[in-house]
C-alpha cells in the first residue's frame, strides 16, 4: 500500500515524497482514511510508530478547505508536554509546505505576548499543552466555540500528569457538533471514560499490543547497587561504545547531579528536566541533535515526544516507578527499523518496580553483568545490609563501639590522626620559665585547675614497653 491508496490530495503526497516516505506505517493505513470520512477516532498506538503523520496529514487536507477567524481556531491538537507539541508542529511545517495555513503553538516557558498576536491574525491549528491553553481561554485571549476538529495526543500521559480534569473543561467549551481523535499507547479506565464520554461512535484502531516493548531494542537490567549507579553507567559508556545516549532518571535533582559528574569524568553530556524554560531546553536538544553533546540526562518530561533519529542506547540510571514510562523511555531508541539497545539500572528497593515492568512488558529482561563489578556490587550490598559487629565502629547508627558517641568518636579519631605518638613517649612539654620538667613528672595543665604537678609515684608511672 502507498499513501496514494490512503486518498490524500496531490499537493499532500508530494510533500510527502519530499520528506522521503513512500509507505504508510500500519496506523497511518487504518488511521487516515477514517479521519478523511470525518469519523471519531480512538487509535492505541506507542511511539515511534508514525502515529503523528496519522493525524496530522488528513488534518492538513480538511482544513485547505475553509476560513480563518480571530481568536478562533479553526482545529486544536492537545498535547501533554512542550516537546510533543514541538514534535507535532514540526510535522505540520514539513507536510504543510505546499497548504496556505496557519498554526500557532501554545506552550509554557515562551512568552505570551507573540502567542496571542497569532491568535489574533487567526488559526488553522492550535498546537497547545492544557495548561497554558487554560491560562488564556481564562483570560479572554482565545474563543474555542469555532473549533471543529479536536486531537487529544498521549491520553494516558495527560492522566499520569493530572490534565484530565483541564481536558474535560476544554471539551465543554468546544462545539458538540465537531471531530475528535484520541491517541493513547494505552487505555487505563480513566481514559475509556474519557473517550466514552466525548467521542461519537468511534473508529477503534489498535496496531500492537498496549505497552509492548519495540522487538529491535536489546533489553537488559543491570542489578547494582546505590553507591554503584555512576560507576556502572561510566563503564556501560565506555565498554559500549554509545555513540549518541539518553540516561533517564525518576527526579530532576538526580539529572543535575549525574550531568554535572558525566562532564567531572570527561563526558560530552547534557541535560533537560522540567525546571529549565523552553528556551533552554530547546538549546539542549540542538546540542544533542547536532552531536556537540552525545549523551543526554532526562527526566521523564522527555521521555514522550522527543523524535531525534540515530539513538543508540537508552539507560535507565532509575528503574521507572511506572512501567508505562519504561516503554516510552526505552522507545527513544530503535526507531524506525533501526536497532538499539537499553539497560535499566536495579538497585534493591527496585525489585516491585522492575517486577511491575516485566509483567506489562511480558517476560523477563536479561540480566547483563558488569566484568568485574558483580563481586564488588554484591558485596557493597551485603555491606550496607549487615548490622555492625561488637567491636567495630558503627557509623551508620551515630555511635561508636564500646557506648561513645558520635563525636567522641570523632574527637578521637581527630587526635589520632593530629597526634599520632604514643602518649608514653611524646617529649615533655618545657614549664614557663624555660626549664624541662623531669620526665617521670606530668606536664602542666591549664584544663585542669588544682591538678597534681608534682613527680609522679614509681608505682604509677607508665612504661613505654609495657
Amino acid at each position: 500500500m502507498s499513501f496514494a491508496d490512503l486518498g490524500l490530495s496531490d499537493e499532500l503526497l508530494k510533500s510527502v515524497e519530499a520528506a522521503g516516505y513512500t509507505e504508510p506505517t500500519p496506523i497511518q493505513a487504518q488511521a487516515i482514511p477514517s479521519v478523511l470520512m470525518m469519523r471519531d477516532l480512538i487509535g492505541i498506538a506507542q511511539t515511534g510508530t508514525g502515529k503523528t503523520a496519522s493525524f496530522v496529514l488528513p488534518m492538513i487536507d480538511i482544513l485547505a478547505h475553509g476560513r480563518r477567524r480571530a481568536l478562533m481556531p479553526r482545529s486544536l491538537i492537545l498535547a501533554p508536554t512542550r516537546e510533543l507539541a514541538v514534535q507535532v508542529a514540526d510535522n505540520f511545517e514539513k507536510y504543510g509546505t505546499n497548504h496556505d495555513l496557519k498554526m500557532a503553538l501554545l506552550i509554557g516557558g515562551v512568552q505570551m505576548g507573540d502567542q496571542v498576536k497569532a491568535l489574533n491574525e487567526g488559526v488553522d491549528v492550535l498546537i497547545a499543552t492544557p495548561g497554558r491553553l487554560m491560562d488564556l481561554f481564562e483570560r479572554g485571549k482565545i474563543l474555542l466555540t469555532g473549533c471543529e476538529l479536536l486531537v487529544i495526543d498521549e491520553a494516558d500521559r495527560m492522566l499520569d500528569m493530572g490534565f484530565i480534569p483541564d481536558i474535560e473543561t476544554i471539551c465543554s467549551k468546544l462545539p458538540a457538533q465537531r471531530q475528535t481523535l484520541l491517541f493513547s499507547a494505552t487505555m487505563p479506565p480513566p481514559i475509556k471514560k474519557l473517550a466514552d464520554k466525548f467521542l461519537s461512535n468511534p473508529k477503534y484502531i489498535e496496531v500492537a499490543r498496549p505497552a509492548t516493548a519495540n522487538t529491535n531494542i536489546a533489553q537488559h537490567k543491570v542489578f547494582v547497587s546505590n553507591r554503584g549507579k555512576r560507576d556502572a553507567l561510566r563503564r556501560l559508556l565506555r565498554s559500549e561504545d554509545a555513540r549518541t545516549a539518553i540516561v533517564f532518571c525518576n527526579r530532576k535533582t538526580t539529572v543535575r547531579e549525574l550531568n554535572k559528574s558525566l562532564k567531572r569524568h570527561g563526558f560530552a553530556s547534557g541535560e533537560i528536566h522540567g525546571d529549565m524554560d523552553q528556551s533552554a531546553r530547546l538549546a539542549e536538544l540542538d546540542l544533542f541533535k547536532d552531536g556537540k553533546v552525545n549523551i543526554l540526562v532526562a527526566s521523564d518530561v522527555a521521555a514522550r515526544g522527543l523524535d531525534i533519529k540515530g539513538v543508540s542506547h537508552v539507560f535507565n540510571f532509575d528503574t521507572p516507578w511506572h512501567p508505562d514510562d519504561y516503554v516510552h523511555r526505552i522507545g527513544r531508541t530503535g526507531r524506525a527499523g533501526a536497532t538499539g539497545r537499553a539497560f535499566t539500572f536495579v538497585a534493591p528497593e527496585d525489585a516491585e518496580a522492575i517486577e511491575n515492568v516485566e509483567k506489562l512488558t511480558g517476560g523477563a529482561i536479561p540480566v547483563y553483568q558488569l566484568e568485574g563489578e558483580a563481586a564488588a556490587d554484591s558485596g557493597d550490598e551485603r555491606k550496607a545490609d549487615r548490622k555492625p559487629s561488637r567491636g567495630r565502629k558503627a557509623k551508620d547508627d551515630g555511635k561508636s563501639d564500646g557506648g561513645r558517641d558520635e563525636k567522641t568518636a570523632r574527637r578521637s579519631r581527630k587526635a589520632e590522626s593530629v597526634e599520632p605518638q604514643d602518649k608514653a613517649e611524646r617529649p615533655a612539654r618545657p614549664r614557663r620559665d624555660g626549664t624541662k620538667p623531669p620526665a617521670n613528672t606530668r606536664p602542666e595543665s591549664q584544663d585542669e585547675p588544682g591538678a597534681w604537678n608534682g613527680p609522679v609515684p614509681g608505682f604509677l608511672s607508665v612504661s613505654a614497653l609495657n
